[in-house]
């Protein structure tokens, strides 16, 4: 198989095969964001000839198995969902070429690369079997998007995340706890809450912000231009999401980000989740959660 670098996958996609399309990031402005440094380019896409030999290597290797059918296909790379409609098209002939049961192709998406396909286009890519997109938007907190370098705003991710519901495509959000910044953290889990409960998320997965120093962000600290929150004050912000949350959505916090997992079906488990909260925030010191996250070596 050919990987490149780091591959990074949500939690959810475990059970999927894990199919490089693309590597590297489009936008990879992001001032937080330290997970494609290591590659010596942007970005790139894989050659098909690449993409149909690893299809007919994971064929080959699933006929080993006793259970060799394959449901699901996760695209690699920050954002495989920016490839043009001709491209995500023929990938998906290729990936049902080889593995005719697959029922769904999954990948990362930014809110920029939804812009670029037509209405009748994400109805076609959702015939096709695109569907449960990761989309990380990180917050709804449009002075954060801005400073941040996301390169949408709280109104592009209502806009364009309406169309993929009217498409019929499914999709996950990441949020980024601690975005918003030292102060600011309760007003931007708001304001995020705002937007998410007016669309169909089918999973928010919250990852905690951990500051890596080869990032922009660190630079601002250095600078003074931007405080981080205190650990504890992450899990009350985590809480004022969860508080504000009016949706049918599954919530998760699973990623190694998080010093402590949670993970439960809003609005049924919001009284269980929240109580959960309440006992890490005065169980747990901010010193001991601060360990945690200075002794992350990677995410």
């Amino acid at each position: 198989m050919h990987y490149t670098g780091t591959i990074w996958r949500p939690p959810y996609e475990a059970a999927s095969l894990l199919l490089e399309v693309t590597i590297g990031c489009t936008h990879h402005k992001c001032k937080f964001c330290t997970l494609y440094n290591e590659l010596p380019f942007k970005f790139k896409m894989s050659s098909f000839e690449y993409i149909e030999e690893d299809l007919k290597e994971a064929k080959s290797l699933l006929n080993f198995r006793e259970n060799n059918k394959l449901s699901r296909v996760f695209l690699t790379g920050a954002n495989p969902f920016v490839l043009n409609f001709k491209y995500l098209m023929y990938i998906a002939d290729l990936i049902h070429k080889y593995f005719k049961e697959v029922q769904t192709i999954g990948c990362f998406a930014r809110i920029t690369d939804i812009t670029l396909k037509n209405d009748e286009e994400l109805k076609a890519l959702k015939k096709a079997g695109y569907d449960g997109l990761t989309i990380g938007v990180e917050t709804g907190d449009n002075e954060t998007l801005l400073f941040m370098n996301k390169g949408y705003t709280s109104s592009d991710i209502y806009e364009q995340c309406k169309r993929l519901d009217l498409a019929g495509i499914s999709y996950s959000f990441f949020y980024l706890t601690g975005i918003s910044g030292k102060g600011r953290g309760e007003i931007g889990a708001t304001l995020t809450a705002n937007i998410f409960n007016k669309l169909n998320p089918k999973l928010i997965g919250a990852n905690m912000l951990t500051i890596y120093t080869n990032s922009e962000l660190y630079k601002e600290i250095q600078k003074g231009t931007w405080n981080e929150e205190d650990e504890t004050e992450k899990y009350n912000e985590i809480k004022v999401l969860i508080e504000n949350l009016t949706i049918p959505v599954t919530f998760a916090a699973l990623g190694a980000s998080n010093a402590f997992q949670l993970y439960g079906n809003l609005p049924k488990d919001k009284g269980n989740l929240l109580s959960v909260i309440d006992k890490i925030i005065q169980t747990t010191s901010e010193d001991e959660l601060r360990k945690y996250r200075i002794n992350l070596p990677h995410l």
